[in-house]
């Protein structure tokens, strides 16, 4: 630093140029920074000292910051879990993620759960494995996902992006069926059958949507449940029942797991590619 006449401090020529490059070290760069804010006349030959496009930088990347969007409860909850950021922000715009969609999900179960714990408990367990399907279908899709467009140009496969959508739906889903069963005690250990059922429904979905999109196929999935559900409800949640539908999860697995490659070359789940232009 160098003193003038009026017995005040004021940063020299060099330190101002190695200020202005990044290249000034402390404990010089601490006292260049507490001056700089307290005199006018150096921040005014610090700006005829520094590169314009350093300014033009920093005021670019102060927009940036204002104008990117505040990540919500879930998006924070992923970001918190090790999720990589942009697939955080494509998880947390899942519909059945969304606060109102959870409420609405939980009042259900929660009147469902009411009705089979006066009439029958088969009321409950015919419909919880249906509340997953809700989620999936609006899990991912042209006109029905508000970041479609967004996803298909993300770094992240179709499949992967709905599985995991499918998985977090799951998830929610079943803690909430969960709680709900605890409404049924005297149902016992019978009170969980729903959940093989919903493992079942949604797997059986995702194998159906990239022919059919997840709308139908879970509506077809969804009247497939009602239509045996009515005709043999007492079969499917006794212990030969459930082990039949954990054999059907397992086989509807493997084979979802050999078609993850159609999510990306169907009609309904297409993936951007380079125009070529003749």
């Amino acid at each position: 630093m160098r003193q003038r006449r009026t017995g005040t401090w004021h940063l020299q020529d060099e330190d101002l140029r190695a200020y202005a490059g990044g290249g000034l070290a402390g404990p010089l760069l601490w006292s260049a920074e507490a001056h700089l804010g307290a005199c006018a006349d150096c921040r005014d030959r610090l700006t005829a000292a520094a590169d314009p496009r350093l300014a033009e930088a920093g005021w670019a990347r102060v927009d940036a910051a204002l104008d990117a969007p505040v990540p919500g409860p879930v998006e924070r909850l992923l970001l918190l879990l090790g999720v990589p950021d942009h697939t955080a922000r494509l998880l947390a715009a899942t519909h059945a993620l969304r606060l109102s969609w959870l409420v609405a999900v939980a009042l259900t179960l929660a009147m469902t759960a009411t009705i089979a714990r006066l009439a029958d408990p088969m009321v409950f367990l015919a419909s919880a494995p249906l509340l997953p399907l809700l989620g999936v279908a609006v899990s991912f899709g042209p006109g029905i996902d508000p970041t479609y467009e967004m996803a298909l140009v993300a770094p992240i496969q179709s499949f992967r992006l709905l599985l995991l959508r499918c998985v977090a739906v799951v998830s929610t889903t079943t803690v909430l069926c969960a709680l709900a069963s605890l409404a049924m005690p005297d149902a016992g250990f019978r009170a969980a059958g729903w959940f093989l059922p919903s493992l079942a429904l949604t797997v059986l979905t995702l194998l159906l949507a990239p022919r059919f999109g997840t709308v139908v196929a879970a509506c077809a999935v969804g009247a497939g449940w009602i239509c045996l559900v009515a005709a043999a409800a007492g079969a499917l949640f006794t212990a030969a029942g459930q082990s039949g539908v954990a054999v059907a999860v397992l086989l509807a697995a493997a084979a979802l797991a050999r078609r993850a490659a159609a999510f990306d070359t169907t009609r309904l789940f297409p993936r951007t590619t380079p125009r070529r232009f003749r």
